[in-house]
């Protein structure tokens, strides 16, 4: 039996496949490769020079935790610095709110 579609579709398959090979090697000159030099920083970088944020970031990092505040969570809420941190920001409402970041919205205040 001749199976005609079969074969332009496996023609048309090995086309595409040396087609992405032959591009992929193209492209591959004409973006420059990071990390070449890790332990340098750019030029121009932005840098920090304070963490920012103080006591009121310490305040929103223990937002709804009651005392006695466990030693642990005290020294990691005073070693943040600048990095992001989800935890002062109010997360999901009804069940899930455990730290009582939306107490208006259960009040109906």
């Amino acid at each position: 039996m001749n199976y005609p579609a079969k074969r332009n579709t496996v023609k048309y398959s090995a086309l595409c496949a040396a087609w992405l090979l032959v591009s992929q090697a193209a492209w591959a000159d004409a973006y420059p490769v990071a990390g070449l030099q890790p332990d340098r920083r750019p030029v121009g970088a932005p840098v920090i020079h304070a963490a920012s944020g103080g006591d009121e970031m310490g305040q929103r990092l223990l937002h709804g935790i009651k005392p006695p505040i466990p030693e642990s969570i005290q020294r990691w809420a005073k070693d943040q610095g600048g990095w992001f941190n989800p935890f002062v920001y109010p997360g999901m409402t009804g069940r899930y709110d455990l730290r009582g970041w939306h107490e208006n919205l259960r009040s109906g205040s």
